[in-house]
């Protein structure tokens, strides 16, 4: 019914109730409206107290409701993100069948744990190859980086986590609505073992690339083992990329590796007069 009426603008009839988060959002206010109407001493500090209360109320609230989203968020990445095992990802390594149940992999259920880390951007970005370009999605976390290719299927995803009233991410649900599923490309890079590249728009004409720059993952030895070269769509999205990883990378080095505050060297006394 509400589609049909153009005062509607074709919203639901969801999209028009109030939610109860938005009705207690409300309750400071019109208590602070009683408060400035009231004459009695007693009952303008009666009203006061309530909207103590009630703010703490609220302040709770926010921070149950951040949890939930957060815990649908991850169940999105959950739903889409598909881990191949080690013989598909790398085409070098020969695993004989009878031997590939040993090397299953139980470890990547627990990487995408909201207990374990926090999503801080994600994206789909333009993989350069040899002789091909990849579409890509990145999943940028507060202690690694996670490179997927976009992989359609027939069968669309339904995520379904049961939390309807939290807010959904947009791109990912739209990931899941036209059938497309992310199977991780590489392994996952820490973000302590980044290194990451500009390439000036000069270099980028030159290669027959735009908007374009480099992610080096280094080993524990400081050695590179791999590199890719990413194109985004626009100069904006390029510096919006850099600056979102280059932030999370010094964020993650300040927790494993904190900076330890300069002493001044203590000045010894002369025993001379």
């Amino acid at each position: 019914w509400c589609e049909q009426k153009g005062q509607c603008q074709r919203l639901h009839l969801s999209d028009l109730l109030v939610s109860p988060l938005q009705r207690l959002t409300r309750y400071p206010l019109l208590l602070r409206s009683l408060c400035n109407r009231c004459t009695e001493a007693g009952m303008k500090q009666e009203i006061e107290a309530i909207m103590e209360r009630v703010d703490n109320s609220i302040c709770d609230l926010e921070g149950k409701v951040k949890w939930l989203e957060r815990i649908q968020k991850f169940q999105q990445l959950q739903e889409i993100i598909v881990w191949p095992p080690v013989w598909e990802r790398n085409k070098r390594a020969f695993v004989p069948e009878s031997l590939r149940h040993l090397l299953k992999d139980n470890s990547a259920d627990n990487l995408l744990s909201p207990a374990n880390r926090q999503l801080v951007y994600e994206g789909r970005l333009t993989l350069v190859g040899a002789t091909k370009f990849l579409d890509v999605h990145l999943f940028l976390f507060d202690d690694l980086l996670l490179i997927t290719k976009i992989k359609h299927v027939k069968k669309k995803v339904a995520l379904d986590t049961g939390l309807r009233n939290s807010s959904p991410i947009p791109d990912l649900q739209a990931l899941g609505r036209d059938g497309v599923l992310c199977s991780v490309l590489e392994q996952p890079i820490p973000l302590d073992r980044l290194t990451l590249k500009n390439i000036d728009p000069f270099h980028s004409a030159g290669c027959g690339l735009r908007d374009a720059f480099l992610i080096v993952h280094l080993n524990r030895y400081q050695q590179s083992i791999g590199i890719f070269t990413l194109q985004a769509h626009s100069e904006l999205a390029k510096k919006t990329w850099m600056s979102h990883i280059e932030t999370a990378s010094a964020a993650y080095r300040d927790i494993i590796d904190p900076p330890h505050p300069r002493f001044r060297p203590a000045v010894k006394e002369s025993s001379e007069i």
